[in-house]
């Protein structure tokens, strides 16, 4: 008879093992697609009817080459994501979560105070 600390089977040690694995790497994996779908979705949204969808939109119309406009437009979006990724990541090596939360409030701010100035002069 075995002890209660002694598996009874040692392939049951191996089998343990390799559904706790499973379950990491499924975890890992649902945590991706959760990060890319609510980053998907954000821009997504935040893109709708901005400047940079009007600007697409007319270049579209002048130029009668809407493919051309499309991949321009997707290159230059991709470009601009990318040097919003990399600042970020190094922003977050040298500064704490909190210091990052507190600067963009700001400097949203500051931007919604000068946009305000611009619509007031009109």
């Amino acid at each position: 008879m075995t002890s209660p600390s002694q598996p009874e089977n040692p392939s049951s040690d191996l089998v343990a093992e390799t559904l706790e694995q499973a379950s990491t790497a499924d975890n890992q994996k649902s945590g991706v697609w959760s990060t890319f779908f609510s980053t998907f979705i954000t821009i997504f949204l935040a893109e709708m009817g901005d400047k940079t969808q009007l600007a697409t939109l007319l270049l579209s119309a002048q130029s009668g080459s809407p493919w051309v406009v499309f991949i321009g437009s997707g290159a230059a979006l991709v470009a601009t994501s990318l040097v919003g990724v990399l600042l970020g990541r190094y922003l977050a090596k040298i500064l704490s979560p909190e210091t990052l939360d507190i600067a963009a409030g700001m400097l949203l701010m500051v931007i919604s105070i000068l946009l305000l100035g611009d619509v007031v002069q009109l």
